[in-house]
C-alpha cells in the first residue's frame, strides 16, 4: 500500500520528485480532514507547475473542501492564479462561491492579486459582487489592506459607497482597519466618512475604535461630528478615549466639553478612559475634581471606574481616596452609606 503523504508533497513542492506513475486524480483528489486535497495546497503553495497538465481541469481544480472553497479560491488568496491554465480564469470559474458566498475574485482581491486577471475580464459588475455578508471586492480590499493595489478605474463614489448587509461601506471598513490612507483624498469628504452603518455608526466612529482618527481628514474632527451617536449610544469621542487615542484630535478641538459629554448611558469619554485605563492619555488640566466625580445614570464616577478597573494609579495622587475605615466599610456593606467615588 502506497504511503506517500501527497499533501505533504504539495505543500513542500516535492510533487515533481514523485513517481510519475502516483501522480493520479485518486491520489491528487483525496481531503484531508478538512477537506483540503493536494490540489488545494499545490494551488495555495504554488506547486500546480509541478502537476502533469492533463491534471489541471476544471473538475479537479474546482473540487470544494469543507468551508466550500476551490484551488482557485486558495491561489486568489496566496497570489498564484498565474499557475492556472487561462480556460480556468474565466467569469464563470471566478464566480464560483465558497459557503459563504466568497468567490476566488473577492480572495484575490483581498490578496491585491487581480493584476493576475486575464486583461480585460474584471468588469464594474464584478467588482461589485457581493458575499453572502454583502462585501463587494472592494470590501475585501479594504479589511486587508490591497485598495491600493485594486485597479483605479474601479475606484469611484459608486463602489466606495456601497454597503454590505450592516449597511458599512468600503471606507467603513477601511477606516476600521486603518486602510484610509489607500483612498484617493478626494473620496475623504464629509458626505461619505459621515454615511451611517445599519447601526449609525460613521467612519470616524470606525477610525476612534481601531485608534486611526489620524487618517481622518482634521477638518471632520469638529465637536459635532466627534459627538454622534450611534444606536447603541457610543461616539467617536467615547471611542477615541475607550481606545487610548485621544492624541489623534487636534489639540484645539479636544475641550472640556467634549470631554464631559455624555452617551446614552450618561457615561462621559473620562468615564470610558478610565475603565480601559487611558486616563493617563487625557491632557492634565482636565483632570479635576469636578470631572472626575461626574456621575454616570447609574452614579458611577470616572475615578470610581479607575479604581474598580485596577487603573487608580493613573489618576493623580490627590485624586486616589484613602483605604475605608472599618466603620465605613460596614456602612457600604448594609448600604447605609455609598464610597464617595463608587
Amino acid at each position: 500500500m502506497d504511503k506517500t503523504d501527497f499533501h505533504a508533497a504539495a505543500r513542500n513542492g516535492s510533487l515533481a520528485q514523485l513517481p510519475a506513475a502516483l501522480l493520479t486524480a485518486e491520489n491528487l483528489t483525496a481531503g484531508n480532514a478538512s477537506g483540503n486535497t493536494p490540489i488545494h495546497l499545490a494551488a495555495k503553495y504554488g506547486t500546480l507547475g509541478q502537476l502533469p497538465a492533463a491534471l489541471l481541469t476544471p473538475e479537479l481544480l474546482l473540487i470544494k473542501n469543507d468551508a466550500g472553497f476551490t484551488p482557485l479560491h486558495l491561489a486568489g488568496r496566496e497570489g498564484t492564479l498565474a499557475q492556472f491554465p487561462a480556460a480556468l480564469l474565466t467569469r464563470d470559474y471566478l464566480l464560483t462561491r465558497s459557503n459563504s458566498g466568497l468567490t476566488p475574485l473577492h480572495a484575490a482581491a483581498a490578496a491585491g492579486t487581480l493584476g493576475q486577471l486575464p486583461a480585460g475580464l474584471l468588469t464594474m459588475e464584478l467588482a461589485l459582487t457581493k458575499t453572502d455578508s454583502g462585501n463587494t471586492l472592494l470590501h475585501e480590499a479594504a479589511e486587508n489592506g490591497s485598495l491600493d493595489r485594486f485597479p483605479r478605474q474601479f475606484i469611484t463614489h459608486t463602489t466606495l459607497v456601497s454597503a454590505n448587509i450592516g449597511g458599512e461601506t468600503v471606507l467603513h471598513i477601511a477606516a476600521l482597519n486603518g486602510h484610509l490612507d489607500q483612498i484617493p483624498g478626494e473620496f475623504l469628504t464629509a458626505a461619505i466618512l459621515l454615511l451611517k452603518t445599519t447601526n449609525n455608526d460613521t467612519c470616524l466612529h470606525a477610525a476612534a475604535i481601531s485608534g486611526h482618527l489620524d487618517q481622518i481628514p482634521p477638518k471632520l474632527l469638529t465637536h459635532e461630528n466627534l459627538v454622534l451617536h450611534s444606536k447603541s449610544g457610543h461616539t467617536p469621542i467615547h471611542a477615541a478615549a475607550e481606545s487610548g487615542f485621544l492624541g489623534q484630535i487636534p489639540v484645539d478641538r479636544l475641550t472640556l466639553d467634549l470631554l464631559i459629554s455624555r452617551n446614552d448611558f450618561g457615561d462621559t469619554p473620562l468615564h470610558a478612559a478610565a475603565v480601559e485605563g487611558h486616563l493617563k492619555d487625557v491632557p492634565r488640566e482636565f483632570i479635576n475634581r469636578a470631572t472626575l466625580s461626574i456621575r454616570n445614570y447609574s452614579g458611577g464616577t470616572p475615578i470610581g471606574a479607575a479604581i474598580h478597573n485596577g487603573h487608580a494609579d493613573q489618576l493623580p495622587e490627590e485624586f486616589r481616596p484613602k483605604p475605608p475605615t472599618m466603620v465605613q466599610k460596614i456602612l457600604y456593606r448594609t448600604g447605609f452609606s455609598r464610597p464617595p467615588f463608587g
